[in-house]
């Protein structure tokens, strides 16, 4: 509802009746506490010149240059790392290239209107970090609320920017926080429990919040994470598997995302902790803060990309409280099992497969994509050589022989496996970018294993482990100094920043993953091994035979079944207004398992009480990052700017009572030319999201059936 009417006129008579009669006066004061989940609050402010908010003194110009530098590489200052954690993020999540849109239609110096108008881009406020946690210390939380220096107390709001994909508490700052603090709102971040937790069994050293290094036993509680180990279980790992990397969100054995909703929650209630701290009316004792900044009188908007914008939705299932008033999410993962009698059609075609949980479409992937790149039919593939062309085609091979495919050729193979993938529900749309894909699927699938299952890092889920790898060869390495210390910055929260997946079980011992020789096969095939029991353990059964799993196969299987279903939404919004944006080329999270699945499911379970709008973008993929890569660039658009547009509408709608637009696809225009010098985009190529859609054009559901134009 409009922000004027959350009150209601009730309450609002009221309390001036009480007012005007001295009613109030023995009433107890609304002290501003600090929730009980919070651990010790810091607060730094930021003046906008030498450092900032959004940009951390980089401004738009240094955020497009070269990665800072550090005084000491080995010591990089709590300073220097939020300084490059704040490069790397921002920059993950967008193109920074000037013909890309950087400085044109997004980035620091573009207002939210579009217009280039910020100078640098730079914001002073203040920045609010603290822990949440069940008072163990093995929850550890990150959450941060950044307050610009312009935010209006008589016209509050708050914005979520939950990080995406296993990203720090930062990792949405480009995305809802740069349009958070443009639009004056508080901006309340949220690592969702996966973060830069990186534990070196080794030497037994953790992550600190500010992304310090620090020895495991004197950071204790303070640590990010550290690997529920004891002493004995410690050496005994390190002595079988040295070199070691549990990681935070694969191995903390709490699967965080089924909890993501409730992170970012907690992150909407320190928001308004901070805001009243900093602007709350002072009490009778002219010291303590009041509470006068409440969801009753504040915009909230729950926002965020990626599994970041999944953990929006999930807040918005999850609010019985009334904090989220909207949500403007951009390509969320929003894993739903949709009822048997609701489905999804793309033109007057059923969908091949529609509502797969994320493990599903990551397992498939992993297992078909290193042979599919080899079809012909995508010898145009961008990043083609980011798969080597002699183990996609041992994989093609390793497949026939498991019985997973049955064609006998290998372009024969190569076509039958995109076929699997298109069966599995990706769209042909993303045929093109398997190849630039398979590399970041190899990484997430046994990742994703050890959070759904629960797994210790002692566990070694089927054969995988993270370790420092040498690029070219496999090889196991350690970590320089450097790096190490860098991880903060340089770290996306999955095995990066130097670390790499290892196959333990490769023919000659323990490997980089790529570099294996499977020993079912005697080939090096991409692990094929690996990605079969990957895959088993989500379907319950061994796929190369169709035998049901028995033994400790079985109840690794079931342990991961069960974590997949932990984290299903339920599809009810409680009526709050959403808009989704998503791109029809998504590769990474396929639209048939995720927004068309959710906008089906949400239009059954709310029914007449839905206010969700499903806007689907043509040529836009999952990274915007992408777009910088010869073919991406001439072939695609940056769905950001369609994020942007989102969350403006969705204010004006909370705000003045403007109407949601109707769902969609949006039909752009890509930018052509020859791939790695596309001429600069403009805005004819990113027409806007319409408020009255051509019929053709129009996403409708009917008969429990959602229809997507073609």
């Amino acid at each position: 509802m409009a922000l004027h009417n959350k009150l209601g006129l009730t309450s609002i008579v009221a309390a001036g009746i009480l007012a005007g009669c001295g009613g109030s006066s023995d009433a107890p004061e609304d002290i501003n506490t600090k929730p009980s989940f919070l651990g010790t609050v810091q607060k730094t402010a930021y003046d906008g010149v030498s450092d900032d908010l959004l940009t951390a003194g980089l401004g738009r110009t240094g955020l497009q240059g070269a990665v800072p530098t550090y005084a000491d590489a080995t010591r990089p200052t709590a300073a220097e790392l939020r300084r490059n954690t704040i490069y790397s993020n921002y920059r993950a999540l967008i193109d920074p290239s000037v013909n890309g849109g950087y400085g044109t239609l997004y980035g620091p110096n573009v207002d939210n209107a579009g217009n280039p108008t910020l100078g640098e881009g730079r914001i002073a406020g203040d920045e609010y970090i603290a822990y949440a946690d069940d008072g163990t210390g093995q929850v550890n939380v990150t959450l941060m609320v950044q307050i610009p220096a312009g935010f209006d107390k008589a016209n509050p709001c708050i914005v979520t920017a939950t990080s995406s994909g296993s990203r720090g508490m930062y990792g949405a700052i480009g995305t809802a926080g740069d349009w958070g603090l443009k639009q004056k709102c508080a901006v309340a971040y949220s690592d969702k429990g996966s973060g830069i937790g990186f534990h070196n069994l080794q030497s037994n050293t953790v992550n600190l919040m500010n992304g310090a290094r620090a020895d495991a036993a004197t950071a204790g509680r303070n640590s990010n994470f550290t690997a529920n180990l004891t002493s004995a279980e410690l050496a005994a790992f390190n002595a079988a598997t040295p070199n070691r990397y549990a990681i935070k969100q694969a191995h903390s054995q709490q699967n965080s995302e089924k909890d993501w909703g409730k992170y970012t929650l907690q992150a909407v209630e320190f928001a308004f902790y901070a805001l009243n701290d900093k602007f709350g009316d002072l009490a009778k004792d002219g010291t303590t803060r009041l509470n006068t900044i409440k969801p009753a009188n504040t915009l909230v908007i729950a926002s965020s990309a990626s599994n970041g914008g999944g953990a929006a939705i999930l807040a918005a299932e999850q609010d019985t409280k009334g904090l989220i008033d909207g949500v403007a999410v951009s390509e969320p993962v929003t894993p739903i099992a949709l009822a048997s009698n609701v489905s999804v059609r793309r033109g007057n075609t059923p969908v091949s497969r529609a509502g797969l949980g994320l493990y599903d479409t990551i397992t498939i992937a992993n297992l078909y994509q290193p042979c599919a790149v080899l079809s012909p039919s995508l010898a145009a593939s961008p990043l083609l050589v980011a798969v080597n062309t002699t183990l996609a085609t041992n994989r093609c091979a390793s497949l026939r022989a498991k019985n997973l495919l049955t064609a006998t050729t290998v372009a024969a193979q190569a076509e039958e496996s995109l076929q699997k993938l298109r069966e599995a529900g990706f769209e042909s749309d993303s045929d093109l970018l398997h190849a630039s894909h398979y590399g970041t699927y190899a990484i997430l699938a046994p990742f994703y294993a050890n959070m759904y299952g629960k797994f210790s890092v002692r566990d070694n889920i089927c054969g995988y482990s993270f370790a420092p790898v040498v690029a070219t060869t496999g090889a196991l390495t350690t970590l320089t100094p450097a790096q190490e210390a860098q991880f903060f910055a340089n770290a996306n929260g999955t095995p990066s920043g130097g670390l790499g997946v290892v196959n333990n079980n490769a023919v000659g011992g323990p490997i980089g993953d790529a570099f294996s020789v499977s020993p079912s096969t005697s080939l090096a095939d991409y692990n094929i091994d690996g990605a079969v029991c990957l895959r088993n353990l989500a379907t319950g059964t061994d796929i190369t035979t169709g035998a049901p799993l028995t033994g400790a196969a079985l109840a690794n299987s079931q342990r991961v079944r069960a974590g997949m279903a932990e984290v299903l939404h339920n599809a009810n919004l409680r009526a709050k207004p959403a808009i989704i944006v998503h791109g029809r080329n998504d590769a990474l999270i396929p639209v048939n398992h995720n927004s068309r699945a959710y906008f089906a499911a949400n239009k059954a379970v709310e029914g007449a009480a839905s206010k969700l709008s499903y806007i689907e973008i043509t040529n836009a993929n999952h990274f915007d990052a992408f777009l910088g890569f010869p073919g991406y660039d001439s072939r695609l658009i940056p769905i950001h700017r369609y994020h942007i547009q989102a969350m403006n509408m969705m204010y004006a709608h909370l705000k003045n009572g403007a109407a949601l637009p109707p769902s969609q696809v949006v039909r752009t225009v890509p930018r052509g030319g020859a791939a790695g010098a596309a001429p600069a985009i403009t805005a004819a190529n990113v027409p806007p999201i319409q408020a009255t859609p051509a019929a053709g054009n129009q996403i409708t559901f009917s008969n429990n059936t959602a229809t997507i134009p073609e």
